[in-house]
């Protein structure tokens, strides 16, 4: 049987249609606050039939940070895919975001351990990947140094992989993927699914900074093919940067606007304009005592140029990425028909 945290995400509720679609026994983690209306929609986006699958699925009630439930969760379970993370860029929350993040996946690989599931495949981020200078490439074996500017997330991503790893060191097997910017259909109120409902309303501003995108449905096909059995063996205790393309938010911004049938966005964000918004959004949400629209982390670095290397993956497995303006059409394709 296999087991998943994070499937009411955009990542995890496509893997869970593609494993149920294969016949697998699944069992998925969610709270008791969890909302799976989401995934029974992220279903319907790929079969005019999406009940019987989504029944298919197991899902369990309990806490990732609760380690003994974790325990007995993971009873009779042969893989894990571990999809789940906290994803805040608001300091008043760094803390909560990397103590959270790191405390799951430790008790995760503690329970597994435990109950001597075979594998396990850990869902990061190329936020736990180095950067480089000029706009050279990273790569898988680009070291990552603690650094104050490091967002709260990045640390997050960056000791829960130690946390794998630290599993690998005691037994469990593993395998790490390391996405960059995923596009897909899923809630289009968070993630990157927000971006296309951002264009719709009308949003005015562009930076021109670079960072790599990768389609949702490429990052599930990738992490189902590593954990098969027949390739495993020879990917185990590696990690996998997945990228499919290095564009500009100028570019991307354009080409969501297009495929909506948007004005493209018309004014440059310089670096001083983002200081500024963010800035401004800290101290209006000291009187309104709301999360801020926009933080630091968030406004730094979009005019920065970060390029990565998708290529490795490529010469494990017999896969050919998504184009990504293939993936802008298809999930544009699917907001027009909900906004309806």
């Amino acid at each position: 049987m296999i087991f998943v945290t994070g499937g009411t995400g955009l990542v995890g509720a496509h893997l869970l249609f593609e494993l149920t679609k294969r016949g697998q026994q699944v069992r998925a983690l969610k709270r008791n606050t969890s909302n799976l209306d989401q995934v029974l929609r992220t279903f319907s986006y790929y079969t005019k039939e999406p009940q019987p699958f989504f029944n298919s699925i197991e899902w369990v009630e309990g806490d990732i940070f609760d380690y003994f439930s974790l325990e007995e969760l993971l009873r009779g379970i042969d893989e894990i895919y571990h999809c789940a993370a906290i994803v805040s860029f608001d300091e008043k929350e760094r803390s909560h975001t990397i103590g959270n993040n790191v405390e799951g996946t430790s008790n995760l690989v503690n329970a597994a351990l435990e109950n001597g599931v075979k594998r396990i495949c850990h869902v990061s981020s190329i936020a736990a990947l180095g950067k480089r200078e000029n706009g050279e490439m990273v790569s898988e074996k680009t070291n990552w140094i603690p650094a104050k500017k490091h967002s709260a997330y990045s640390e997050s991503k960056f000791y829960s992989e130690a946390e794998i790893w630290r599993g690998v060191e005691e037994g469990l097997d593993a395998v790490i993927v390391n996405p960059s910017i995923i596009l897909g259909p899923g809630n289009w109120e968070n993630s990157s699914a927000r971006f296309f409902k951002t264009i719709w309303d009308g949003m005015k501003f562009y930076t021109k900074g670079v960072t790599g995108y990768v389609d949702v449905n490429d990052v599930v096909s990738i992490i189902v093919q590593l954990m098969e059995e027949e390739n495993f063996e020879r990917v185990k205790n590696e990690r996998y940067l997945l990228n499919a393309e290095n564009l500009s938010y100028e570019d991307i911004f354009n080409h969501i606007a297009v495929a909506l049938g948007k004005p493209q966005p018309s004014v440059y964000a310089s670096d001083f304009m983002m200081g500024m918004a963010w800035r401004l959004a800290k101290f209006a949400s000291w009187f309104t005592g709301k999360k801020p629209l926009i933080t630091r982390e968030v406004a730094t670095g979009r005019n920065d140029i970060n390029n990565f290397d998708g290529s490795k993956i490529t010469g494990v497995l017999n896969f050919q990425y998504t184009p990504i303006s293939d993936s802008i059409q298809k999930t544009a394709k699917l907001f027009l028909e909900e906004a309806k």
